[in-house]
């Protein structure tokens, strides 16, 4: 327990001296076995994945938290605006040019805090991890004396009334369904990756299942070859799927096994949510070309203020040109390399790290270089020794309001899930 003496402490300082254990695991196992009495759920994510959730909380100051909104918000202006869709949107997939009125579930905006204020690193357009979070913030307790009587994970995002989670997800769904089929029944919704059983995030997709099945529509997890496409309708065998809640990383369903799926979207015979254009408008890693240019921002004319708050809020960005390889290469241990298409850590880089071979298979694909933010940190206690974990914080987000938010603690290049004492945490906003 904290003593008295560190009530005026900072966030940043109490990431660095509070020790405590929030996530009161008998509360966790409880929820869980509610859920399902066999217990697997509750191995799957507490033994089979010992690193997905944290025991600890992560400190974040209100203006911190401030500050990402306004950058949140600012972004959510631009990405609205034609100009900058007609920009995107030129670069992107043919089965992003459609334009359904589901606007995409689970938008993540990823910061790291840097000392100069937060950072947006990057967009997600099937954030995972919003239900599992859901979940730990049931199972918290106020973990020491400085937010006492304040449970992490309860955070107020200027609403009067702070809603659970699952009860803003559950309403999202209904919005998408409603945007493109109106007052008629949502009666099944299918959850699809790529087989999915052998999926880290299987449990997140048990999860909403039940969550599905509490609120009265049935739902099932899938593979997308197992759907079919006849009678102007998808199907999963005999069983006709309403809404597809869309896992894959396959953005633009250009995958073989993808086929049927593509086309009854492309015709409108499924609400497909998140979907191409989703990802598209918002997801490729080079709209943060254009998202953190001036010049280009002028050119559409987005106002001065927002211009200012996106030009100090993203880590800027430009694509790798392999005609600039040499200064590129010379800049390197200031930046971070990821690929325009990629999705989480997968090929990602950090330029210090990088040897001459990665770098040269990096020219001969579509990246992008990020200047470099170093995350900030935490310390715990693992296994009676002080451990420093990175940080970031992601933001799930529906139609420009954040809905929930969560830290991931980690060590090495990135988010990797990997790390004893890491995972999801929860926030205590000071």
């Amino acid at each position: 327990m904290i003593s008295d003496s560190l009530f005026l402490l900072s966030a940043e300082q109490l990431n660095n001296s509070c020790y405590c254990q929030s996530l009161n695991r008998k509360a966790l196992k409880n929820e869980l076995i509610d859920l399902d009495e066999s217990g697997d759920l509750y191995r799957m994510i507490v033994t089979d994945r010992p690193n997905l959730i944290s025991d600890s909380a992560v400190f974040v100051s209100q203006e911190c938290l401030n500050q990402q909104l306004k950058i949140i918000a600012a972004l959510e202006q631009v990405i609205h605006m034609p100009a900058y869709q007609e920009h995107v949107l030129s670069y992107a997939p043919e089965s992003a040019q459609f334009l359904p009125k589901a606007s995409g579930v689970f938008v993540g905006y990823d910061f790291h805090l840097s000392p100069e204020g937060p950072k947006l690193i990057e967009v997600n357009s099937n954030a995972g991890g919003a239900l599992i979070n859901a979940l730990l913030i049931r199972a918290q307790k106020t973990c020491c004396e400085k937010v006492r009587g304040v449970q992490p994970g309860k955070v107020n995002f200027q609403q009067q009334v702070i809603k659970p989670p699952e009860a803003s997800f559950i309403a999202m769904f209904h919005q998408e369904w409603q945007a493109e089929r109106g007052l008629a029944p949502l009666q099944r919704i299918a959850i699809i990756d790529d087989d999915p059983q052998t999926q880290y995030m299987l449990p997140e997709f048990i999860l909403f299942m039940h969550l599905f099945k509490q609120h009265g529509i049935d739902a099932v997890i899938c593979d997308p070859s197992e759907l079919s496409y006849r009678d102007s309708a998808i199907w999963q065998g005999n069983l006709k799927i309403d809404l597809i809640y869309n896992r894959l990383t396959d953005f633009s369903l250009e995958e073989d096994k993808q086929k049927a799926l593509r086309e009854a979207y492309l015709a409108g015979d499924v609400v497909l949510t998140p979907h191409p254009r989703n990802h598209a408008i918002y997801a490729d890693k080079r709209n943060l070309i254009w998202l953190s240019n001036d010049k280009f921002l002028q050119s559409i004319r987005v106002e001065a203020s927002v211009r200012d708050i996106l030009g100090q809020g993203i880590a800027h960005t430009e694509l790798v040109d392999a005609k600039e390889s040499k200064t590129l290469w010379a800049a390197r241990k200031k930046l971070f390399f990821k690929p325009a298409k990629g999705f989480g850590s997968k090929a990602t880089y950090r330029g210090d790290k990088l040897t001459q071979q990665v770098f040269a298979t990096i020219l001969q694909h579509d990246y992008v270089a990020q200047t470099l933010v170093k995350p900030s940190e935490r310390q715990l206690e693992i296994d009676h020794g002080i451990t420093n974990f990175k940080l970031d914080l992601r933001h799930y987000v529906y139609r420009g309001e954040t809905q929930l938010l969560c830290a991931r603690l980690y060590q090495g290049q990135t988010t990797n899930f990997r790390t004893l004492g890491g995972g999801f945490a929860q926030i205590v906003v000071l």
